[in-house]
């Protein structure tokens, strides 16, 4: 499967890039301290949510980091 990844910086302490693939359903995280992650299964409207949300990082805490299957990618 071939992910073509929208991605977007974000001002956060924690996430420096976030990115969705629509057709997919997955969402890719990129650390400030390091690490990239890909979260499978995640509803477009979660994606909106933590695009939205007044703290990207207290949202994907609580909406997307444990709710999620996950895949380090570096």
């Amino acid at each position: 499967m071939e992910i073509d990844m929208d991605v977007k910086p974000v001002r956060s302490r924690d996430l420096a890039l976030i990115g969705y693939d629509h057709a997919s359903s997955t969402l890719e995280v990129v650390f400030r301290a390091g690490g990239v992650y890909r979260y499978r299964e995640v509803p477009e409207s979660v994606y909106h949510g933590l695009m939205t949300a007044p703290s990207h990082g207290a949202f994907f805490q609580k909406h997307i980091k444990a709710q999620y299957t996950f895949t380090k990618i570096s």
